[in-house]
């Protein structure tokens, strides 16, 4: 950086000055990543190195935006500190839920997808990311799979939340008045016994909580949203029902990831995440399980995903001549601790069966629903 600001010269700024005048651009248009105000992309250039800025002193060990500081993340592993999570919807969403049932004292940064909910935490705009994983009723999202080989953050929590959905509509509207309804196609599918017998036409919006906010923001009398509850305090709707998914027990698991790993405790049950590739062979797979069921470890989530590098390959085939197949991506959750000798010792053992390895985290067990 210090080299690159030394080949431009503009009058009357000192490079430590020109340094700041690009750094500022750069963090005013990262600051709504994470749904900040240009006012605080200043502040956390304030943060960094103000007095080396003054004095028009050397600025090429100063990095943008200062890294936090210990306490901080001290404070961030505390549910009663006030933490910033990035989440992918609007205020009212259910990843929101989710945030908030992991730190109900944080700050919660709405993003406009799943990749700028990671960016912002990997520009120190968020503490951490909460991200749907999977639930009961429609499985793996697998667009976050592959972002969590994408981007270098590690898992430090995870959240199961009970997912109730429920019809809102303006306050006097009653349920025979609507025509259609809103919602994310998800919650629509999860709800079609009770909007078959509703008589009502059905449209897709990119959020639940999005669609609360468009019947809300535009008075339609005539269109319900399907959403949680909290998106209908938050935009003043009614509930003319509750829990119509077909599926009464709907359960989501969100992760939590930050850019520094956690130090496992003994004072509760942890669980490992990793992902790997394997050489190609023979019960190759039936081994790497039987790594972890010779040491008694429980697995609770296999996932395969296609790599996107190498999605497919050809080879010879004696008998057919040719034979197409995918290089797949195993992702696993085991239920142990990195800190124990298991283990590692399993791990161990898959390096030998393994082209490439990586933990992804080692976090807490959330037992609460």
């Amino acid at each position: 950086m210090a080299m690159a600001m030394a080949s431009l010269v503009l009058p009357g700024l000192s490079s430590s000055q020109l340094y700041y005048q690009n750094n500022l651009k750069r963090a005013k248009k990262c600051a709504f990543l994470g749904g900040f105000s240009v006012r605080r992309a200043k502040t956390i250039l304030h943060v960094v190195g103000h007095n080396q800025m003054d004095l028009g002193g050397d600025v090429s060990h100063v990095f943008l935006p200062r890294p936090l500081s210990i306490s901080d993340i001290e404070a961030a592993s505390d549910d009663r500190a006030k933490v910033r999570i990035s989440y992918r919807g609007i205020p009212g969403s259910y990843s929101e839920d989710a945030a908030l049932k992991a730190y109900p004292n944080c700050e919660t940064i709405s993003c406009s997808d799943f990749e700028e909910a990671f960016k912002a935490v990997e520009l120190w705009l968020a503490h951490k990311v909460v991200i749907p994983i999977e639930n009961t009723s429609g499985g793996s999202i697998h667009r976050n799979y592959d972002l969590l080989l994408r981007h270098r953050l590690h898992i430090v929590g995870e959240v199961q939340l009970a997912t109730n959905l429920y019809l809102l509509a303006l306050p006097g509207v009653r349920k025979e008045y609507l025509k259609r309804v809103l919602s994310h196609s998800q919650a629509l599918d999860l709800s079609e016994t009770f909007l078959n017998k509703l008589g009502v036409s059905r449209e897709n919006v990119d959020d639940t909580a999005g669609a609360a906010m468009i019947v809300a923001s535009n008075g339609l009398h005539d269109t319900g949203a399907i959403a949680s509850i909290r998106a209908a305090e938050i935009y003043g709707l009614n509930v003319l029902a509750e829990r119509i998914q077909d599926d009464s027990e709907i359960v989501s698991r969100y992760l939590v990831l930050a850019r520094d790993p956690i130090i496992p405790r003994a004072n509760k049950p942890f669980k490992t995440s990793i992902v790997f590739t394997l050489n190609e062979g023979p019960g190759v797979l039936f081994k790497v399980l039987a790594v972890f069921a010779m040491r008694d470890i429980n697995l609770s989530k296999i996932e395969s995903r296609p790599q996107r590098n190498r999605p497919l390959r050809v080879v010879d085939d004696s008998n057919t001549g040719t034979a197409k197949y995918f290089d797949y991506l195993f992702y696993i959750d085991f239920e142990a601790s990195m800190t124990e000798p298991r283990a590692q010792t399993a791990l161990e053992h898959l390096q030998e069966f393994a082209t490439f390895l990586r933990v992804l985290g080692c976090y807490p067990i959330d037992t609460t629903i």
